[in-house]
């Protein structure tokens, strides 16, 4: 059977990329949605769309909205009844997450891809396939919250793909520091970044941005203790910057191995990362977490952001690194909104279910 499904924000660009990732899922079905009090008491199909022309706001590239949603009445995010609801997707801006949140993980799982709750003792930060152990935090965070359901938060979009890339490379070499600069695809900002502004440019800083890749990494990569997560010691530094690209995010990374690699053992170690994550056949899973391409023009986003539907992280152009001790570095594109997004979240829910957390 079946578990039914609300998704908060569904109006939005990452709670519409859940709707997509869940359209036709076997584990899944859509039973709720629920946004602001703008959209509440319409139709999904009413709430997308644009009263005078009819124009849908539907920012999923390659495909329609959900049969199953268009006809489902969007209630409001505070009031949202989840009697029957199995999990809950939270896919809201962050402010109103610190709110509403709490409110649905006291009753129901919930999987979130909102800040406020990331760096909580309790509360688990997980790419799945990378630090999915980390859910053990769930029976903590229970006890300790009085809740009957649970939060499980995905990291930063442009965290994902750089933590996926350095854990393989943890595990088998160790890493001491890394450098990153990404040039990330405007996707990421929402629909809020003017279009001039963007058109021929580079902007060279997005708010916040660096901070949380660096303590969202360190999170990821470390370890459970009794007290929560120990993060991983690693010394990051992070340029983020927003380049004139619709979706995927760019990284360029250099890495202080703990020990001398060559560059095959480097690539060897990517390559056969995640394995027996992907043998459990989760529907939503890639079937490989990283893609190693020989080719040095790539990866590039227009070539490589949707392969395996967005799910895989892409990695190329592994050399040297000059300057950094037992150095090595790459490039990387990631999914912004698939793999850190929507269909991570889709991706998260399904080894919760898998793992017993789920009815």
């Amino acid at each position: 059977m079946r578990i039914k499904a609300a998704v908060i924000g569904a109006t939005g660009i990452a709670g519409q990329q859940v709707l997509a990732a869940l359209d036709g899922h076997p584990d899944f079905e859509i039973a709720a949605l629920a946004a602001s009090e703008r959209s509440a008491g319409k139709t999904f199909a009413e709430a997308i769309s644009d009263p005078a022309s009819g124009a849908r706001r539907w920012y999923v590239a390659g495909g329609e909205p959900p049969q199953a949603a268009l006809s489902l009445p969007v209630q409001d995010a505070l009031s949202v009844d989840l009697n029957g609801i199995g999990i809950v997707f939270a896919a809201v801006e962050s402010e109103a997450a610190r709110e509403l949140e709490p409110i649905y993980a006291s009753r129901v799982p919930t999987v979130s891809t909102a800040r406020p709750y990331r760096m909580e003792a309790d509360i688990p930060l997980v790419i799945p396939g990378v630090n999915h152990d980390h859910v053990e935090l769930i029976g903590e965070q229970r006890q300790r919250r009085g809740w009957r359901g649970f939060l499980v938060t995905l990291p930063n979009c442009t965290a994902t793909g750089l933590a996926i890339t350095l854990k393989p490379l943890a595990e088998r070499f160790g890493v001491q520091a890394a450098v990153v600069t990404t040039m990330q695809g405007i996707s990421g900002a929402g629909r809020d970044l003017a279009a001039l502004d963007i058109v021929e440019n580079v902007i060279p800083f997005i708010p916040r941005e660096e901070e949380r890749v660096r303590i969202e990494t360190a999170k990821v990569l470390g370890k459970v203790s009794a007290t929560g997560i120990v993060g991983h010691p690693l010394a990051l530094s992070a340029t983020c910057t927003r380049v004139p690209v619709l979706a995927g995010h760019t990284e360029s990374v250099s890495v202080a191995l703990a020990r001398r690699a060559t560059l095959d053992e480097v690539r060897v170690a990517l390559e056969e990362f995640g394995r027996e994550f992907a043998a459990l056949g989760l529907f939503s899973a890639p079937r490989q977490m990283i893609t190693v391409h020989r080719d040095p023009l790539r990866p590039q986003p227009r070539l490589d952001r949707d392969a395996e539907r967005g799910m895989t992280t892409s990695v190329g152009r592994i050399r040297a690194d000059e300057v950094l001790p037992n150095g090595v570095k790459y490039l990387l594109v990631s999914h912004n909104a698939a793999m850190g997004a929507g269909r991570g979240a889709v991706l998260m829910a399904e080894f919760l279910r898998h793992a017993g957390y789920l009815g």
